[in-house]
């Protein structure tokens, strides 16, 4: 085999963010950058001569070329086995699964996520660890530093790559083995899940479902899992051939980039039941018909009515959320008496505590829901859960919500997004927080006293590890938050998001608009963080 060393000038713009290195595809297709990060990778890894490493992606625009090069790297570093997904296809939840199933060193995937694809889009890659989930900071900073001295990586000749067949081939000493992307994936909901139960629901006359694959990786997990296996019809899943540019959508699962399937729900002869993922499969939005279910209500949810679903009949040891996420999951803990974490934004957070056994349940705001069965979240993982629900509670989606509710009061909430906007802009207007942190402490503004003004820090109870920095708080007497965060999942300029919440034991009280409910602390957050002055925007770019 022809192992060429090719030279290079170090980059300096390859530092991961909270999940990998997202950038536009233009710049992947630099001369060598791609290369450049993925030998980074390569150099960070302790064992990786001999190993075993998942590979694959959603499919967007570029991810059977980058696929290409990274096999021929991973060939001449001395990578010994690599299982690909079939035609390059692999979503997130299922790399995490089969790095843990077939005890591989870690797993490489080509996605961005819920950004938009094709060659005007983005693309991203992040590397996952041995315990299925995403790198932690230690060795995403190494390879930061990785890339910002290396002068060299290694790549083997061009050969033929027959990724579409399911067998295997070899370059040089590696062998590349070929692997339906989706079976052992649906085999293991199998076993969480009571499907029996679930099918019977899909069958009744009174029920019927819509998923929304948004031509993204899920699609094919959802015609093996809903219509194979479970016997949805075929009308069930909409958009659900996976394309490089996502049919020209936006695959992120919300009331904004998910309008056909909100359209469907929202009508008087709408499905019972529906619900979207996104790009590459993590991310999951629920719906009911005429009813939008907050990912942190879900979460909250699931974590209450956990143990009427096989995979979780003996109960939680605990459950964590991002700081950003509503607190009503923590309601769900102190009934249950469990513990409740409150963790940084990025799931990599989560896995020192599953890892440890302190938790069973985790989520985010952001759409992100998922348990200890693997160590990222779960888009189809939440739908079936949701379905099980109702199979089991023969109840609506709106129903079991407001139940929850009456139980356990309302968290109102919401998260306005101002994207793209200018970074310096961004940065002065978060340091213009910061300054000001003191001075809030106890200041009125509406009637609302402030008792917590901070920057965000955590230190993980499993490691001892301090992560600091990590968004704006803002909490008054009653419990109401109001959150500032930079996002680090965009390609271009930046994207400040604000987090509001009101928490509302009153039923009589739980039928307000979300927007009308927290217009107040709406207006306090924009006077506190001089969002107009700093960002010339009036009002957010995205509402959810």
């Amino acid at each position: 085999m022809l192992i060429e060393i090719v030279k290079i000038s170090p980059f300096d713009d390859q530092k991961p963010g909270t999940s990998g290195l997202r950038k536009s595809v233009k710049k992947f297709q630099t001369p060598h950058y791609l290369q450049a990060f993925v030998q980074s990778i390569f150099n960070s890894i302790e064992g990786l001569k001999g190993s075993t490493l998942v590979l694959g992606g959603d499919g967007r625009f570029y991810n059977r070329e980058a696929i290409k090069i990274i096999l021929r790297m991973a060939a001449a570093n001395g990578v010994s086995k690599v299982l690909l997904g079939q035609g390059g296809i692999l979503s997130t939840p299922a790399v995490s699964h089969l790095i843990r199933k077939y005890k591989a060193l870690g797993g490489i995937i080509l996605s961005a996520s819920h950004n938009p694809g094709g060659p005007e889009g983005d693309f991203g890659i992040k590397y996952n660890i041995e315990n299925g989930g995403p790198a932690p900071e230690a060795i995403t900073e190494a390879i930061y530093q990785q890339s910002l001295r290396l002068e060299e990586y290694s790549i083997a000749g061009i050969q033929p790559m027959p990724m579409d067949k399911l067998g295997s081939f070899e370059i040089g000493d590696l062998l590349v083995e070929i692997i339906d992307p989706v079976t052992d994936y649906a085999d293991y909901m199998e076993t969480l899940f009571d499907f029996e139960k679930i099918s019977e629901l899909l069958g009744q006359a009174d029920f019927s479902m819509l998923f929304d694959a948004m031509n993204a990786v899920t699609g094919p997990y959802a015609v093996e899992i809903f219509q194979n296996r479970l016997g949805a019809s075929e009308t069930s899943i909409m958009r659900r051939r996976p394309l490089g540019n996502f049919g020209g959508g936006h695959p992120d699962p919300n009331q904004a980039h998910a309008k056909d399937l909100m359209r469907h729900l929202y009508s008087a002869t709408g499905p019972s039941f529906g619900a979207a993922s996104d790009g590459d499969g993590d991310r999951n939005m629920i719906l009911g018909n005429y009813f939008f279910v907050t990912p942190s209500d879900s979460l909250a949810i699931i974590a209450a009515n956990a143990h009427l679903v096989p995979g979780y009949k003996d109960g939680l040891k605990g459950i964590a959320r991002s700081m950003p996420t509503s607190q009503a999951p923590d309601l769900v803990a102190k009934k249950l008496e469990i513990p409740c974490y409150e963790t940084p934004t990025g799931w990599k957070f989560f896995g020192n505590l599953l890892d440890d056994g302190r938790i069973t349940l985790c989520g985010e705001e952001s759409f992100g829901t998922g348990s200890d069965h693997i160590r990222e979240k779960d888009g189809i993982w939440a739908v079936l859960f949701w379905l099980n629900l109702i199979a089991i509670k023969q109840n609506s989606v709106e129903n079991i919500v407001r139940e929850h509710w009456s139980m356990y009061g309302r968290n109102y909430y919401t998260r306005h997004d101002y994207e793209g906007i200018n970074s310096a802009k961004a940065n002065d207007l978060m340091d213009n927080l910061k300054e000001q942190l003191d001075s809030f402490i106890g200041k009125d503004f509406a009637g609302l006293k402030v008792v917590v003004a901070d920057d965000f820090s955590y230190l993980d109870p499993v490691d001892g590890s301090k992560t600091e920095g990590q968004g704006i708080r803002i909490i008054f007497e009653n419990d109401s938050r109001i959150i500032f965060r930079l996002s680090g999942t965009g390609t271009q300029g930046a994207t400040l998001r604000v987090y509001v919440e009101r928490y509302i034991q009153d039923v009589a009280q739980h039928d307000l608009d979300t927007q009308e409910a927290l217009v107040e602390l709406i207006a306090i957050a924009s006077v506190l963080a001089e969002i107009p002055e700093y960002t010339g925007r009036e009002k957010p770019d995205v509402v959810t």
